[in-house]
């Protein structure tokens, strides 16, 4: 067993990995495709082994302790996931740590009870952190209820407004920057050529299409512009969903779609005047490597 410590921040696009020694320092550091904690569906529990197996080849180590968040994972699948991670590095369960990547990527930015973070990326959720350890959510239901301002929220509002378009004028109207080049990037402008894609294919995929509305805007499209407009007021909604739940706190915003296009954060900005808005960077996967080996130090 290396004396090192594994951090793991596992997306619904992209995951990321860091590996520390036993004096905090940082050994190496990867990436690796995105999954789900979704063990309850066994497709979804078979793309996190994989990923886990790829990020097990490249860090070629059995790590002492591991922290790892994952999106989507709750406390019915801890222990499933700790036997992915234990047959993959051979570390034991009593030595991890799982999460959900917001509780990870809050504790990475705040301290319990100072502040409300909201995610977005892939999908959307606003988490406030309790002293206590409890939690309050909002949003993070899912691209099939909500997700409003994700990726997908924006990939999947731009599809849908398009097609009510071509529903009344036989055509996408004003919108024709933004139908080209989603349909360029998905394969074709036939119905069939969308359909395959947004219905072949997972939450991952579609949310990347958001790169592409924002491409549209910047092309000088008008409804891709305010589909980015709108996803900043819905990002705001979380925010203002947990002041209105517990007390006005600063509020820090992660994820790329908040980086996306500047429409996004000037909307998000007017809809929460008078709050304290921040966009932190963070490196949730260190953070994580750090929640391992304080661990194993303090348990040891």
């Amino acid at each position: 067993m290396s004396d090192s410590f594994l951090g793991i921040d596992i997306g619904g696009t992209a995951s990321r990995w860091v590996l520390v020694g036993q004096d905090g320092s940082v050994l190496a550091r990867g990436a690796a495709g995105g999954a789900t904690g979704h063990t309850f569906n066994p497709v979804e529990r078979e793309k996190l082994a994989n990923v886990i197996g790829s990020i097990r080849a490249a860090a070629q180590v059995t790590p002492r302790a591991i922290t790892i968040g994952a999106t989507g994972l709750g406390p019915r699948a801890y222990d499933d996931v700790r036997e992915i991670m234990a047959a993959a590095f051979g570390t034991p369960g009593a030595a991890m740590i799982t999460m959900d990547d917001m509780e990870l990527a809050y504790r990475a930015v705040f301290a319990p009870g100072t502040g409300h973070l909201i995610a977005a990326g892939t999908g959307s959720v606003g988490l406030h952190l309790l002293a206590d350890g409890n939690t309050i959510r909002v949003g993070g239901r899912g691209l099939l209820i909500d997700d409003g301002g994700s990726g997908t929220w924006i990939a999947l509002r731009a599809l849908d407004l398009i097609y009510r378009r071509i529903d009344d004028t036989g055509g996408p109207a004003e919108a024709a920057i933004l139908a080209r080049i989603l349909f360029d990037t998905m394969g074709g402008d036939t119905w069939d050529d969308t359909r395959a894609f947004v219905y072949g294919g997972d939450r991952g995929r579609i949310g990347q299409l958001a790169q592409q509305v924002a491409a549209a805007a910047v092309a000088g499209d008008p409804l891709a512009l305010q589909i980015l407009s709108d996803a900043g007021v819905e990002l705001a909604r979380l925010g203002s969903a947990l002041v209105k739940r517990t007390r006005s706190l600063p509020i820090g915003y992660v994820g790329g779609i908040v980086r996306l296009h500047p429409v996004i954060k000037t909307s998000l900005l007017a809809a929460l005047q008078g709050e304290d808005v921040s966009f932190p960077e963070t490196d949730a996967a260190l953070h994580a490597a750090g929640m391992a080996r304080t661990h194993h130090l303090t348990t040891d």
